[in-house]
């Protein structure tokens, strides 16, 4: 059985696939994360692996040093294996917004993930709904909601002019 790949896409300047064995070059963080499931109550698990932002900031977004705050226009889809998905803000992960420590592991108590592949884990959710186990795809993508220098509309208010 061949390893399981993720594949990094999107504004990127070096997108790039990754297997669990790559991720483990990046520094290493551990979690033990208690989440409510609907299904079967509340789980604790310990995770281990890379940082996304660390992954993900290696492979160079794409943003735009002219743009006041460019950062903050760029969402992360991420795929799993089975088909299930989610999304984050790039503010999300970002050491000057909000820094959450979201994991791609690369084990699950201690049993390693190489076959199956990494999964996303977001210690600060009460419950594990944005857990994706197999990722495959990670696509970074800073196309959404720019109004440019002349501000925009909320509410039918002027914003950021």
């Amino acid at each position: 059985m061949p390893l399981a790949e993720l594949v990094l896409a999107g504004d990127l300047a070096r997108p790039v696939r990754l297997t669990v064995a790559d991720l483990l070059g990046w520094p290493q963080h551990r979690a033990r994360v208690s989440f409510e499931c609907a299904t079967s109550g509340v789980r604790h698990h310990w995770f281990a692996g890379p940082r996304l932002y660390d992954v993900l900031a290696a492979a160079g977004p794409g943003f735009d040093p002219a743009r006041r705050k460019d950062r903050l226009r760029f969402l992360i889809a991420v795929a799993g294996a089975d088909g299930h998905g989610t999304l984050l803000s790039w503010a999300e992960i970002d050491p000057d917004f909000a820094d959450a420590p979201v994991l791609l592991a690369v084990a699950v108590d201690d049993t390693p993930l190489d076959r199956t592949g990494p999964q996303l884990v977001l210690p600060q959710d009460r419950c594990g709904g944005r857990y994706v186990s197999g990722v495959t795809a990670i696509r970074v993508d800073g196309g959404y909601g720019h109004s440019g220098a002349g501000g925009g509309r909320v509410g039918g208010e002027r914003v950021g002019a």
